[in-house]
């Protein structure tokens, strides 16, 4: 959506926020236990809890009224969320600072969906590149696509990083049950070669299928690992001519790949409007439907589908993405509220935390607007977290007692994957009981003194926010709705601090000044003194004389 107004925006102005910051200071006092304590507090869990795509979410533990909800509502609707969500349908170039359309939604619609604004069918395309992908996982699977040697894929390696190892990580692990048993997915990603080194040992050469994922084919740190898995597919027997057989490439630099020595028929291209931490929709999820199979991987894309739908057509004050980023909005920008903390109550969702801080952060940790002035609120939290009950052992006691504002989104799963009741009991009742203490507050030994010091440290101020978010079970279908969910929550976010959610700027400098050092560490005598501040041309002399000693 482009700016044509020379008018600047200042979402600080409009009227919404200033009734915003004065009902702040209306409830600034209030205490939610007293909500829960009044004959109506039924009526408020009711009133702020709703279902969508599978998916229960239960936000009456948050530092809200009704007139809350509805000067947000008022917020969203005073910074054109619909009419922005609208565009984005329609393929309009939400992308402003690159002029693309953000078309992650079309990468899981059914085939007669339209996007009107592009020149070309978007769905033919989807459609054509999931049928390819369906043919090959198939074959790989089947066992009809073997290594050079004519041995059965056991293994497949995803080479790639950000975007194109957070998401297919996240989801082979968290769906392990629907994985097959006779396939071991391995994920290298960092250009510290601790995980290339602990995963070699583990393949066999002959029974391994490598997935290269970079858009450009160029990116240093997936190219690097590609490079040296190739060097140690030859060392390993293979045949330097049959080494391709061994590899497939989801990119769109289609001679890069083929100079790497893939053929053009084991290359899966993707459109320019597939953002790279939107992608495991796209052919960059190959390694996903390698894993679980076409027909998991189609009820994924069915699953994000459905919230697509629930996103789309759902009113503001009933829409859970929506209504997700709107407590972000007034616990961010209304109670200083510098991160969010992510616990999902089940090891399957290890990954979700590092996932979503590429999807929240990168997607919004922006100072400007999308009309180049510099933003004058708050944007994106920090967000971190592990599952539970880990996390109780970890940081849940500053949650509780510190002196930050955590605010809280729990994740508990109710049909567990394993056959182990007793655990899962046990699981589920300390996900309730954490939400319900940082909500209540009180003492934990009401024997102690009231005025002792030791009483003073034994109680909970409590009235810390948080959202519990509730999955009937961790199915393909669910996983995909609970991804989803969080995109457009970013997206509403972004809309409102007037960002642009699918660039990432930041990113590239460090990347590009990178190509200045490394050649340095090599040898000192291309270090040209001024080229680089003191400290780091220090850094640089020092890891060079270690670099030079092994």
């Amino acid at each position: 959506m482009a700016i044509t107004s020379s008018t600047p925006f200042r979402l600080d102005h409009l009227p919404a926020w200033h009734e915003l910051s004065i009902h702040r200071t209306e409830i600034a006092t209030q205490h939610m236990r007293d909500w829960f304590s009044s004959p109506s507090s039924q009526s408020r869990v009711e009133r702020f809890s709703l279902s969508a795509a599978g998916l229960y979410l239960d936000y009456s533990k948050n530092r809200i009224t009704d007139k809350t909800i509805t000067l947000l509502a008022q917020l969203a609707r005073d910074c054109d969320v619909v009419a922005r969500r609208d565009a984005m349908w329609h393929g309009a170039p939400v992308n402003t600072s690159e002029n693309r359309a953000a078309l992650h939604i079309a990468l899981r619609a059914p085939d007669d969906s339209a996007f009107r604004y592009l020149p070309n069918s978007v769905s033919d395309m989807v459609r054509s590149s999931l049928a390819r992908m369906r043919k090959f996982a198939y074959a790989v699977r089947d066992g009809t696509w073997p290594g050079a040697i004519g041995k059965r894929i056991r293994h497949i390696v995803n080479i790639g990083i950000g975007g194109s190892d957070l998401g297919p990580r996240m989801v082979c692990d968290a769906l392990t049950p629907f994985g097959s048993p006779q396939l071991t997915m391995h994920f290298i990603a960092n250009i510290d070669a601790t995980e290339l080194a602990r995963t070699l040992p583990q393949l066999d050469a002959e029974a391994t299928l490598v997935v290269v994922c970079s858009k450009t084919f160029t990116t240093m740190e997936t190219m690097t690992n590609a490079h040296t898995l190739r060097t140690w597919f030859i060392e390993q027997g293979i045949p330097e001519q049959e080494v391709g057989q061994h590899f497939v490439a989801v990119s769109n630099h289609v001679d890069a790949a083929l100079a790497f020595g893939i053929t053009r028929n084991h290359v899966f291209e993707f459109g320019e409007w597939v953002g790279g931490r939107y992608s495991l929709w796209s052919p960059i999820g190959l390694s996903i439907m390698l894993y679980l199979g076409p027909e998991h991987f189609d009820a994924l894309l069915a699953g994000a589908h459905a919230m697509d739908q629930h996103f789309h057509d759902a009113p503001l004050e009933a829409n859970m993405p929506v209504l997700l980023a709107l407590i972000g909005i007034w616990y961010r920008n209304f109670f200083d509220a510098q991160t969010l903390s992510i616990a999902p109550y089940t090891d399957a969702l290890l990954h979700l935390p590092p996932y979503l801080q590429q999807l929240d952060m990168e997607s919004n940790g922006k100072s400007m607007q999308i009309d180049g002035r510099p933003v004058a609120w708050q944007t994106a939290p920090v967000i971190w977290g592990q599952p539970g009950s880990n996390g109780q052992h970890a940081y849940f006691q500053m949650l509780h007692q510190g002196t930050s504002l955590v605010p809280v989104d729990f994740i508990a799963v109710l049909t567990p994957q394993y056959p182990y009741d007793t655990h899962h009991r046990k699981l589920l009742a300390n996900c309730f009981a954490q939400s319900q203490a940082l909500m209540l507050g009180g003492s934990i030994d009401t024997s102690v003194q009231a005025k002792s010091s030791l009483a003073a440290q034994r109680c909970f101020e409590g009235n810390r926010p948080s959202n519990t978010l509730l999955i009937d079970a961790l199915t393909p279908e669910r996983m995909g709705a609970l991804i989803a969910l969080y995109e457009h929550k970013v997206f509403v976010q972004a809309t409102i601090w007037h960002i642009n959610p699918f660039d990432q700027w930041g990113v590239e400098l460090g990347k590009t000044l990178s190509f200045a050092i490394e050649p340095a560490l090599v040898s000192l005598d291309l270090l040209t003194h001024g080229t680089h501040d003191a400290s780091t041309e220090s850094l640089i002399r020092r890891a060079a004389a270690a670099l030079n000693q092994t």
